[in-house]
């Protein structure tokens, strides 16, 4: 098993439920502005070790979800900003540049403090 990112949750925004009906998680780094934090999980920012590409796996606290696609500037937000948005929808085609997508799941929201890695197996 490689490790490819692996960050920690600083802080979990009080609106962060608010994206959950649209089946969306947004990360972001702890410099995000204060408009857009109470929507985020707030991260330390890490670089990203190699591409993610579908069939890897997003821990997130104690679930792992199949990334399906990966738009194209994941690596670069993920690694300058700490910000993508994790959606939850089994997409095989990245839509939006900035978007981590994941399996048609349930989402099990993580806590202050829990990592978040990608990983290939």
């Amino acid at each position: 098993m490689q490790t490819k990112y692996k960050t920690h949750i600083n802080k979990i925004g009080p609106s962060i439920a608010d994206f959950l009906g649209e089946k969306m998680l947004i990360l972001f780094g702890d410099n995000a502005p204060a408009e857009l934090a109470e929507y985020c999980l707030l991260i330390d920012i890490k670089n990203l070790e190699s591409d993610i590409v579908p069939g890897d796996t997003l821990q997130l606290g104690e679930k792992e979800y199949n990334v399906t696609a990966v738009g194209d500037a994941v690596k670069k937000n993920l690694s300058s900003l700490g910000h993508i948005t994790l959606k939850f929808d089994g997409s095989a085609t990245p839509e939006l540049p900035g978007t981590l997508y994941l399996e048609d799941s349930e989402i099990i929201l993580p806590k202050s403090g829990d990592f978040i890695q990608v990983v290939t197996k």
